[in-house]
Protein backbone atom coordinates (compact mmCIF):
# COMPACT_ATOMS: atom_id res chain seq x y z
CA UNK A 1 0.00 0.00 0.00
CA UNK A 2 1.78 3.45 -1.14
CA UNK A 3 2.14 6.30 1.16
CA UNK A 4 -1.08 7.82 0.32
CA UNK A 5 -3.60 4.82 1.26
CA UNK A 6 -2.32 4.70 4.44
CA UNK A 7 -2.83 8.17 5.04
CA UNK A 8 -6.46 8.46 3.96
CA UNK A 9 -7.00 5.29 5.94
CA UNK A 10 -5.69 7.39 9.14
CA UNK A 11 -7.96 10.30 8.51
CA UNK A 12 -11.19 7.69 8.31
CA UNK A 13 -10.09 6.51 11.77
CA UNK A 14 -9.64 9.83 13.34
CA UNK A 15 -13.38 10.75 11.68
CA UNK A 16 -14.54 7.99 12.78
CA UNK A 17 -13.48 8.36 16.59
CA UNK A 18 -14.94 12.09 16.02
CA UNK A 19 -18.04 10.64 14.91
CA UNK A 20 -18.47 8.69 17.80
CA UNK A 21 -17.61 11.03 20.63
CA UNK A 22 -20.27 13.63 18.88
CA UNK A 23 -22.59 10.39 18.98
CA UNK A 24 -21.82 9.23 22.44
CA UNK A 25 -21.83 13.26 23.72
CA UNK A 26 -25.44 13.57 21.88
CA UNK A 27 -26.51 10.30 23.56
CA UNK A 28 -25.68 11.75 27.42
CA UNK A 29 -27.06 15.27 26.19
CA UNK A 30 -30.34 13.74 25.35
CA UNK A 31 -30.36 11.66 28.63
CA UNK A 32 -29.53 14.53 30.51
CA UNK A 33 -32.73 16.44 28.81
CA UNK A 34 -34.65 13.54 29.31
CA UNK A 35 -34.46 13.39 33.46
CA UNK A 36 -34.98 17.12 33.02
CA UNK A 37 -37.77 16.77 31.90
CA UNK A 38 -39.05 14.46 34.18
CA UNK A 39 -38.14 16.57 36.69
CA UNK A 40 -39.84 19.24 35.15
CA UNK A 41 -42.57 17.32 34.76
CA UNK A 42 -42.70 15.92 38.27
CA UNK A 43 -42.35 19.55 39.32
CA UNK A 44 -45.53 20.33 37.01
CA UNK A 45 -47.50 17.63 38.62
CA UNK A 46 -46.53 18.75 42.26
CA UNK A 47 -48.03 22.29 41.18
CA UNK A 48 -50.92 21.10 39.97
CA UNK A 49 -51.04 18.70 43.08
CA UNK A 50 -50.63 22.03 45.25
CA UNK A 51 -52.88 24.09 43.83
CA UNK A 52 -55.69 21.30 43.97
CA UNK A 53 -54.69 20.46 47.80
CA UNK A 54 -55.22 24.13 48.70
CA UNK A 55 -58.40 23.95 47.07
CA UNK A 56 -59.49 21.04 49.20
CA UNK A 57 -58.11 22.46 51.94
CA UNK A 58 -60.65 25.69 51.59
CA UNK A 59 -63.46 23.39 50.11
CA UNK A 60 -65.75 23.18 53.30
CA UNK A 61 -64.44 25.21 55.45
CA UNK A 62 -67.09 27.60 56.08
CA UNK A 63 -68.94 24.42 57.91
CA UNK A 64 -65.83 22.62 58.71
CA UNK A 65 -64.56 22.37 62.59
CA UNK A 66 -61.36 23.90 63.47
CA UNK A 67 -59.48 20.48 64.90
CA UNK A 68 -61.09 19.08 61.61
CA UNK A 69 -59.68 21.92 58.93
CA UNK A 70 -56.05 21.15 60.97
CA UNK A 71 -56.09 17.41 60.16
CA UNK A 72 -56.71 18.27 56.55
CA UNK A 73 -53.89 20.90 56.31
CA UNK A 74 -51.43 18.82 57.83
CA UNK A 75 -52.18 15.74 55.64
CA UNK A 76 -52.13 18.04 52.39
CA UNK A 77 -48.87 19.48 53.81
CA UNK A 78 -47.16 16.34 53.85
CA UNK A 79 -48.58 15.09 50.84
CA UNK A 80 -46.79 18.43 48.80
CA UNK A 81 -43.65 17.92 51.00
CA UNK A 82 -43.54 14.06 50.62
CA UNK A 83 -43.09 14.68 54.20
CA UNK A 84 -42.51 11.05 56.24
CA UNK A 85 -44.15 12.89 59.49
CA UNK A 86 -45.73 16.47 60.60
CA UNK A 87 -46.84 18.20 63.23
CA UNK A 88 -49.20 21.44 63.38
CA UNK A 89 -48.81 24.18 66.03
CA UNK A 90 -50.86 27.26 66.91
CA UNK A 91 -50.38 29.65 68.97
CA UNK A 92 -52.93 30.07 72.45
CA UNK A 93 -54.03 33.80 72.66
CA UNK A 94 -54.76 33.09 76.49
CA UNK A 95 -51.41 32.34 77.54
CA UNK A 96 -49.14 33.27 74.02
CA UNK A 97 -47.72 29.51 74.09
CA UNK A 98 -47.60 27.25 71.13
CA UNK A 99 -49.46 23.86 71.69
CA UNK A 100 -49.94 20.69 69.18
CA UNK A 101 -52.71 20.91 67.59
CA UNK A 102 -52.59 17.73 64.80
CA UNK A 103 -49.88 14.95 64.59
CA UNK A 104 -49.34 12.56 61.14
CA UNK A 105 -46.74 9.65 61.31
CA UNK A 106 -44.39 8.77 64.03
CA UNK A 107 -43.42 12.67 64.70
CA UNK A 108 -40.26 13.31 67.28
CA UNK A 109 -40.70 15.86 70.34
CA UNK A 110 -39.12 18.63 69.18
CA UNK A 111 -38.40 20.20 72.46
CA UNK A 112 -38.37 19.07 75.86
CA UNK A 113 -37.81 14.91 76.89
CA UNK A 114 -39.09 11.97 76.22
CA UNK A 115 -38.90 10.81 79.59
CA UNK A 116 -37.95 7.46 81.31
CA UNK A 117 -41.25 5.83 80.36
CA UNK A 118 -40.63 5.86 77.03
CA UNK A 119 -38.50 2.67 76.86
CA UNK A 120 -40.68 0.49 78.83
CA UNK A 121 -43.70 2.11 77.26
CA UNK A 122 -46.32 -0.40 75.64
CA UNK A 123 -47.62 1.63 72.51
CA UNK A 124 -44.43 3.97 71.66
CA UNK A 125 -46.29 5.37 69.46
CA UNK A 126 -48.95 6.31 71.89
CA UNK A 127 -46.57 7.84 74.40
CA UNK A 128 -44.81 10.12 71.85
CA UNK A 129 -48.15 11.62 70.99
CA UNK A 130 -49.11 11.78 74.79
CA UNK A 131 -45.35 13.44 74.99
CA UNK A 132 -46.49 15.77 72.52
CA UNK A 133 -50.09 17.09 73.59
CA UNK A 134 -48.74 17.81 77.54
CA UNK A 135 -45.73 19.85 75.70
CA UNK A 136 -46.22 23.75 75.40
CA UNK A 137 -43.60 25.63 73.42
CA UNK A 138 -42.68 29.53 74.22
CA UNK A 139 -41.82 31.51 71.40
CA UNK A 140 -37.87 31.20 70.30
CA UNK A 141 -37.49 27.85 71.99
CA UNK A 142 -36.03 25.72 69.51
CA UNK A 143 -37.11 25.65 65.74
CA UNK A 144 -40.93 25.99 66.53
CA UNK A 145 -40.43 28.73 68.80
CA UNK A 146 -38.29 30.39 66.63
CA UNK A 147 -39.87 30.05 63.19
CA UNK A 148 -43.21 31.90 65.03
CA UNK A 149 -41.05 34.35 66.62
CA UNK A 150 -39.29 35.62 63.66
CA UNK A 151 -41.76 34.44 60.96
CA UNK A 152 -39.24 33.05 58.82
CA UNK A 153 -39.25 29.34 57.73
CA UNK A 154 -36.24 27.02 58.97
CA UNK A 155 -35.11 24.20 56.67
CA UNK A 156 -32.73 21.91 58.03
CA UNK A 157 -31.10 19.64 55.60
CA UNK A 158 -29.10 17.30 57.66
CA UNK A 159 -30.41 17.17 61.04
CA UNK A 160 -27.32 15.61 62.09
CA UNK A 161 -25.58 18.63 61.59
CA UNK A 162 -27.86 21.09 63.43
CA UNK A 163 -27.56 21.79 66.84
CA UNK A 164 -31.21 22.68 67.12
CA UNK A 165 -32.67 19.68 65.95
CA UNK A 166 -33.01 16.66 69.00
CA UNK A 167 -31.07 13.50 68.68
CA UNK A 168 -33.01 10.38 69.90
CA UNK A 169 -31.53 6.75 70.65
CA UNK A 170 -34.65 5.27 68.60
CA UNK A 171 -34.24 5.36 64.39
CA UNK A 172 -37.90 5.78 64.24
CA UNK A 173 -37.45 9.42 65.61
CA UNK A 174 -33.74 10.18 63.60
CA UNK A 175 -34.80 13.35 62.03
CA UNK A 176 -32.69 13.27 58.59
CA UNK A 177 -34.43 16.20 57.14
CA UNK A 178 -36.44 18.70 58.72
CA UNK A 179 -38.49 21.82 57.11
CA UNK A 180 -40.92 24.28 59.48
CA UNK A 181 -43.05 27.01 58.51
CA UNK A 182 -44.79 29.64 59.72
CA UNK A 183 -48.81 29.91 59.49
CA UNK A 184 -49.39 33.69 59.15
CA UNK A 185 -52.46 35.96 58.74
CA UNK A 186 -52.02 39.42 57.87
CA UNK A 187 -49.38 40.53 60.62
CA UNK A 188 -49.60 37.77 63.04
CA UNK A 189 -48.19 33.89 63.10
CA UNK A 190 -51.02 32.26 64.15
CA UNK A 191 -49.04 28.79 64.62
CA UNK A 192 -46.23 26.73 62.95
CA UNK A 193 -46.28 23.75 60.34
CA UNK A 194 -43.34 21.47 60.72
CA UNK A 195 -42.57 18.53 58.07
CA UNK A 196 -39.82 15.65 58.82
CA UNK A 197 -38.01 12.86 56.78
CA UNK A 198 -39.13 12.87 53.13
CA UNK A 199 -40.17 9.48 52.51
CA UNK A 200 -37.73 9.12 49.40
CA UNK A 201 -34.80 9.37 51.85
CA UNK A 202 -34.16 12.82 49.83
CA UNK A 203 -33.62 16.41 52.28
CA UNK A 204 -36.17 18.98 51.84
CA UNK A 205 -35.21 22.02 49.27
CA UNK A 206 -36.14 25.02 48.48
CA UNK A 207 -38.68 23.58 46.54
CA UNK A 208 -40.28 22.27 49.16
CA UNK A 209 -39.76 25.27 51.24
CA UNK A 210 -41.71 27.35 48.80
CA UNK A 211 -44.21 25.30 48.12
CA UNK A 212 -45.49 24.63 51.95
CA UNK A 213 -44.93 28.13 52.94
CA UNK A 214 -47.40 29.29 49.97
CA UNK A 215 -49.79 26.39 51.39
CA UNK A 216 -49.59 27.47 54.81
CA UNK A 217 -50.08 30.93 54.10
CA UNK A 218 -53.36 30.01 52.29
CA UNK A 219 -54.44 27.41 54.87
CA UNK A 220 -53.77 30.61 57.55
CA UNK A 221 -56.70 32.20 56.68
CA UNK A 222 -59.33 29.46 56.81
CA UNK A 223 -57.74 28.56 59.87
CA UNK A 224 -58.27 32.00 61.44
CA UNK A 225 -61.70 32.53 60.30
CA UNK A 226 -62.58 29.08 61.58
CA UNK A 227 -61.15 30.32 64.84
CA UNK A 228 -62.99 33.24 64.91
CA UNK A 229 -66.47 31.53 63.86
CA UNK A 230 -66.15 29.29 66.53
CA UNK A 231 -65.50 32.06 69.09
CA UNK A 232 -68.60 33.44 67.84
CA UNK A 233 -70.74 30.31 68.21
CA UNK A 234 -69.35 30.36 71.55
CA UNK A 235 -70.34 33.42 72.31
CA UNK A 236 -73.88 32.98 70.65
CA UNK A 237 -74.03 30.28 72.82
CA UNK A 238 -73.06 32.19 76.26
CA UNK A 239 -75.51 34.88 75.04
CA UNK A 240 -78.29 32.33 74.86
CA UNK A 241 -77.01 30.75 78.35
CA UNK A 242 -77.28 34.19 79.88
CA UNK A 243 -80.78 35.13 78.58
CA UNK A 244 -81.82 31.34 79.72
CA UNK A 245 -80.79 32.46 83.44
CA UNK A 246 -82.08 36.13 83.08
CA UNK A 247 -85.34 34.15 82.56
CA UNK A 248 -85.19 31.59 84.71
CA UNK A 249 -83.86 34.27 87.48
CA UNK A 250 -87.44 36.48 86.95
CA UNK A 251 -89.23 33.93 86.78
CA UNK A 252 -88.16 32.75 90.41
CA UNK A 253 -88.78 36.20 91.97
CA UNK A 254 -91.94 37.43 93.20
CA UNK A 255 -94.77 38.72 91.29
CA UNK A 256 -95.88 40.84 93.85
CA UNK A 257 -95.21 42.27 97.05
CA UNK A 258 -97.30 41.15 100.21
CA UNK A 259 -99.17 43.69 101.83
CA UNK A 260 -98.89 43.44 105.74
CA UNK A 261 -101.22 45.52 108.25
CA UNK A 262 -98.58 47.69 109.97
CA UNK A 263 -95.68 47.23 107.64
CA UNK A 264 -94.67 48.21 104.27
CA UNK A 265 -92.09 45.98 101.89
CA UNK A 266 -90.17 47.25 98.67
CA UNK A 267 -87.74 45.17 96.79
CA UNK A 268 -85.98 45.19 93.71
CA UNK A 269 -83.33 43.30 91.59
CA UNK A 270 -81.20 44.75 89.17
CA UNK A 271 -79.39 41.80 87.37
CA UNK A 272 -75.47 42.31 85.69
CA UNK A 273 -74.28 41.25 82.45
CA UNK A 274 -73.14 37.61 83.91
CA UNK A 275 -75.85 36.51 86.18
CA UNK A 276 -75.09 35.71 89.90
CA UNK A 277 -77.75 33.86 91.04
CA UNK A 278 -79.37 36.59 92.91
CA UNK A 279 -82.70 35.73 94.98
CA UNK A 280 -85.05 37.09 97.33
CA UNK A 281 -88.59 35.73 98.52
CA UNK A 282 -91.30 36.52 101.24
CA UNK A 283 -93.34 33.17 102.70
CA UNK A 284 -96.18 34.01 104.90
CA UNK A 285 -95.94 31.81 107.80
CA UNK A 286 -99.18 32.73 109.65
CA UNK A 287 -101.44 35.99 109.92
CA UNK A 288 -98.59 37.92 111.99
CA UNK A 289 -95.29 36.48 111.02
CA UNK A 290 -93.85 36.60 107.48
CA UNK A 291 -90.38 35.03 106.04
CA UNK A 292 -88.25 37.53 104.37
CA UNK A 293 -85.44 35.62 102.79
CA UNK A 294 -82.27 37.42 100.41
CA UNK A 295 -79.64 35.20 98.74
CA UNK A 296 -76.71 35.06 96.17
CA UNK A 297 -75.99 31.92 94.10
CA UNK A 298 -72.08 31.61 94.03
CA UNK A 299 -72.65 30.29 89.95
CA UNK A 300 -73.13 32.01 86.54
CA UNK A 301 -75.61 31.50 83.91
CA UNK A 302 -78.27 28.55 84.08
CA UNK A 303 -75.97 26.66 86.83
CA UNK A 304 -76.47 29.55 88.96
CA UNK A 305 -80.05 30.39 88.24
CA UNK A 306 -80.47 26.66 88.21
CA UNK A 307 -79.51 26.22 91.79
CA UNK A 308 -81.41 29.27 92.73
CA UNK A 309 -84.32 27.43 91.82
CA UNK A 310 -83.34 24.88 93.83
CA UNK A 311 -82.88 26.82 96.72
CA UNK A 312 -86.31 28.50 96.41
CA UNK A 313 -88.36 25.19 96.33
CA UNK A 314 -86.68 24.02 99.29
CA UNK A 315 -86.90 27.07 101.01
CA UNK A 316 -90.32 27.40 100.10
CA UNK A 317 -91.07 23.58 101.27
CA UNK A 318 -89.68 24.12 105.03
CA UNK A 319 -90.22 27.57 106.29
CA UNK A 320 -94.57 27.31 106.38
CA UNK A 321 -95.36 27.00 109.74
CA UNK A 322 -91.66 27.58 111.05
CA UNK A 323 -90.84 30.30 113.42
CA UNK A 324 -86.68 29.83 113.64
CA UNK A 325 -84.91 30.91 111.17
CA UNK A 326 -81.87 29.09 111.92
CA UNK A 327 -84.00 25.92 111.77
CA UNK A 328 -84.65 26.48 108.18
CA UNK A 329 -81.42 27.27 106.90
CA UNK A 330 -80.18 24.00 108.93
CA UNK A 331 -82.95 22.24 106.87
CA UNK A 332 -82.16 23.89 103.59
CA UNK A 333 -78.29 22.77 103.77
CA UNK A 334 -79.01 19.70 104.62
CA UNK A 335 -80.91 19.31 101.51
CA UNK A 336 -78.68 21.13 99.18
CA UNK A 337 -75.15 20.68 100.45
CA UNK A 338 -75.10 17.04 99.02
CA UNK A 339 -76.21 18.61 95.83
CA UNK A 340 -74.16 21.53 95.10
CA UNK A 341 -70.75 20.58 93.32
CA UNK A 342 -67.67 21.88 94.85
CA UNK A 343 -67.34 25.16 93.43
CA UNK A 344 -71.01 26.26 94.54
CA UNK A 345 -72.58 27.65 96.87
CA UNK A 346 -75.13 29.77 98.69
CA UNK A 347 -75.15 32.61 101.03
CA UNK A 348 -78.68 33.85 102.69
CA UNK A 349 -80.38 35.61 104.84
CA UNK A 350 -83.44 34.63 106.09
CA UNK A 351 -85.49 36.57 108.72
CA UNK A 352 -88.90 36.22 110.45
CA UNK A 353 -91.22 39.55 111.38
CA UNK A 354 -93.98 39.63 113.95
CA UNK A 355 -95.48 42.38 112.67
CA UNK A 356 -97.60 42.87 115.74
CA UNK A 357 -95.41 43.42 118.25
CA UNK A 358 -92.01 44.00 116.16
CA UNK A 359 -90.11 41.35 116.89
CA UNK A 360 -87.57 40.24 114.62
CA UNK A 361 -86.03 36.72 114.47
CA UNK A 362 -82.36 36.96 111.94
CA UNK A 363 -80.27 33.79 110.60
CA UNK A 364 -77.67 34.14 108.23
CA UNK A 365 -75.73 31.77 106.39
CA UNK A 366 -72.98 33.53 105.33
CA UNK A 367 -74.77 36.53 103.99
CA UNK A 368 -73.71 40.62 103.89
CA UNK A 369 -75.37 41.97 107.51
CA UNK A 370 -79.07 43.52 107.40
CA UNK A 371 -78.65 46.84 108.37
CA UNK A 372 -80.90 48.89 110.34
CA UNK A 373 -81.61 52.58 110.21
CA UNK A 374 -84.35 53.76 113.44
CA UNK A 375 -87.26 55.76 112.57
CA UNK A 376 -86.13 57.90 115.73
CA UNK A 377 -83.44 59.07 113.70
CA UNK A 378 -81.05 57.04 116.16
CA UNK A 379 -77.43 55.35 115.26
CA UNK A 380 -78.17 52.91 112.41
CA UNK A 381 -76.74 49.51 113.22
CA UNK A 382 -76.01 45.97 112.04
CA UNK A 383 -77.65 42.87 113.19
CA UNK A 384 -74.59 40.56 113.81
CA UNK A 385 -74.50 36.68 113.45
CA UNK A 386 -72.63 33.94 112.73
CA UNK A 387 -72.51 31.53 109.76
CA UNK A 388 -71.55 30.04 107.32
CA UNK A 389 -72.43 29.55 103.14
CA UNK A 390 -74.39 26.87 102.46
CA UNK A 391 -72.77 23.99 100.68
CA UNK A 392 -68.89 24.91 102.27
CA UNK A 393 -69.17 22.09 105.06
CA UNK A 394 -70.37 19.19 106.17
CA UNK A 395 -73.99 19.50 108.08
CA UNK A 396 -72.18 19.34 111.37
CA UNK A 397 -69.96 21.89 111.36
CA UNK A 398 -73.16 24.00 109.75
CA UNK A 399 -75.08 24.09 112.49
CA UNK A 400 -73.06 24.35 115.21
CA UNK A 401 -71.96 27.45 113.49
CA UNK A 402 -75.09 28.98 112.82
CA UNK A 403 -76.74 31.65 115.11
CA UNK A 404 -80.52 32.89 115.77
CA UNK A 405 -80.35 36.28 116.50
CA UNK A 406 -83.72 38.20 118.17
CA UNK A 407 -84.23 41.95 117.68
CA UNK A 408 -87.43 44.80 118.66
CA UNK A 409 -87.69 46.84 116.23
CA UNK A 410 -88.99 50.47 117.11
CA UNK A 411 -91.40 52.39 115.00
CA UNK A 412 -90.66 53.89 111.76
CA UNK A 413 -87.91 51.58 111.56
CA UNK A 414 -86.65 50.28 108.38
CA UNK A 415 -85.06 47.26 107.96
CA UNK A 416 -82.39 46.81 104.85
CA UNK A 417 -81.12 43.30 103.81
CA UNK A 418 -79.52 43.37 100.17
CA UNK A 419 -76.59 41.72 98.50
CA UNK A 420 -73.02 42.61 98.23
CA UNK A 421 -73.48 44.01 94.93
CA UNK A 422 -75.35 46.87 96.24
CA UNK A 423 -72.39 48.06 98.53
CA UNK A 424 -69.58 47.03 96.48
CA UNK A 425 -71.20 48.45 93.23
CA UNK A 426 -68.05 50.55 91.89
CA UNK A 427 -67.86 53.54 90.04
CA UNK A 428 -65.57 54.45 87.12
CA UNK A 429 -62.60 55.03 88.96
CA UNK A 430 -62.79 52.20 91.18
CA UNK A 431 -64.49 53.65 94.20
CA UNK A 432 -66.88 51.43 96.14
CA UNK A 433 -70.33 52.77 97.01
CA UNK A 434 -70.26 51.42 100.42
CA UNK A 435 -71.98 51.24 103.44
CA UNK A 436 -72.12 54.59 104.49
CA UNK A 437 -73.31 55.71 100.84
CA UNK A 438 -76.00 53.53 101.60
CA UNK A 439 -77.16 54.35 105.65
CA UNK A 440 -76.80 58.25 104.13
CA UNK A 441 -79.66 57.53 101.41
CA UNK A 442 -81.84 55.77 103.83
CA UNK A 443 -81.63 58.09 106.92
CA UNK A 444 -82.65 61.37 103.95
CA UNK A 445 -85.43 58.93 103.49
CA UNK A 446 -86.28 58.33 107.31
CA UNK A 447 -86.12 62.43 107.67
CA UNK A 448 -88.77 62.97 105.00
CA UNK A 449 -90.90 60.02 106.12
CA UNK A 450 -90.57 58.40 102.92
CA UNK A 451 -92.17 55.56 102.18
CA UNK A 452 -91.06 51.44 101.57
CA UNK A 453 -91.26 51.83 97.71
CA UNK A 454 -89.76 55.64 98.04
CA UNK A 455 -86.95 53.65 100.26
CA UNK A 456 -85.92 51.23 97.73
CA UNK A 457 -86.41 53.42 94.71
CA UNK A 458 -84.04 56.21 95.63
CA UNK A 459 -81.43 54.06 96.98
CA UNK A 460 -81.60 52.44 93.42
CA UNK A 461 -81.53 56.01 91.84
CA UNK A 462 -78.57 57.05 94.01
CA UNK A 463 -76.51 53.47 93.47
CA UNK A 464 -77.18 54.03 89.68
CA UNK A 465 -76.20 57.76 89.72
CA UNK A 466 -72.55 57.02 91.33
CA UNK A 467 -72.04 54.31 88.89
CA UNK A 468 -72.69 55.80 86.36
CA UNK A 469 -71.46 53.64 82.65
CA UNK A 470 -69.39 51.36 84.64
CA UNK A 471 -70.23 48.07 83.81
CA UNK A 472 -72.19 46.08 86.12
CA UNK A 473 -70.42 43.05 87.61
CA UNK A 474 -72.20 41.32 89.91
CA UNK A 475 -76.42 41.31 91.02
CA UNK A 476 -77.45 44.07 92.91
CA UNK A 477 -80.82 43.68 95.16
CA UNK A 478 -82.14 45.29 98.04
CA UNK A 479 -85.21 44.02 100.33
CA UNK A 480 -86.53 46.89 102.41
CA UNK A 481 -89.12 46.50 105.33
CA UNK A 482 -90.44 49.53 107.20
CA UNK A 483 -92.33 49.57 110.36
CA UNK A 484 -95.64 51.52 110.78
Amino acid sequence: MNEAAQLGLGLFGVGECALVGILVGLAVRQRHLRRRLEALLQEKNVVFSFVHDVGEIFSGTLTAELPELLKRVLFYALRTTRGGAGALYLTDPNDGLLHIQATSGVFPPLSGSLGDGYKGALSKLRYVEDVLRRQSIRLGEGIVGETASTGLAILVADGDLDRRVPQYDDENLHIRSLLAVPMRFRNEVLGVLVAVNRVDALPFNASDESLLQALADQASVSVYYARFSSALAEKKRLDYDLSLANGIQASLLPKEIPRLSGAELAAFSVPASQIGGDYYDFIRIDDRHLGIAIADVAGKGVTGALVMSMCRTVLRTKAPGCLDPASVLRALNAVMSEDLSADMYVTMLYMVIDVQDRTLRVARAGHVTPLVVPGNRGQPYLIESSGMAIGLADCATFDALLEDKTVVLGPGDILLGYTDGITEAMDRNQNEWGLLNLCTTVQLSVMTRTSASGVADRVRGRLLEFVGDTAQYDDMTLVVLKLG
